[in-house]
């Protein structure tokens, strides 16, 4: 059985794509996924519906792939490396 909001979302949307009304916590988010089936040429793509980052005070975030992903390119930039090939954010 579909719920109104299923009924009202475009068939074309990937099921991880879909941003849940229920609370979940940062470990839930973490383990969904958006993509997670072959591609045109028979690799496998697996592609996290969240990435998670830390903010400066430590906490853990849990940034959307599509609401957020304005967000997850200014993390990227941000990232360095040093000349051990270390990433430093």
């Amino acid at each position: 059985m579909t719920n109104d909001k299923e009924k009202d979302t475009h068939r074309a949307v990937n099921p991880g794509d879909i941003i849940s009304d229920q609370p979940q916590t940062n470990e839930e988010k973490s383990q969904q996924l958006a993509v997670d089936s072959p591609d045109i040429t028979g690799d496998h793509i697996v592609v996290p519906a969240y990435v998670m980052v830390e903010e400066p005070d430590g906490e853990e975030k849990a940034l959307h792939h599509v609401r957020d992903a304005d967000e997850i390119s200014d993390v990227i930039r941000q990232a360095r490396v040093d000349e051990d090939g270390n990433r430093i954010w």
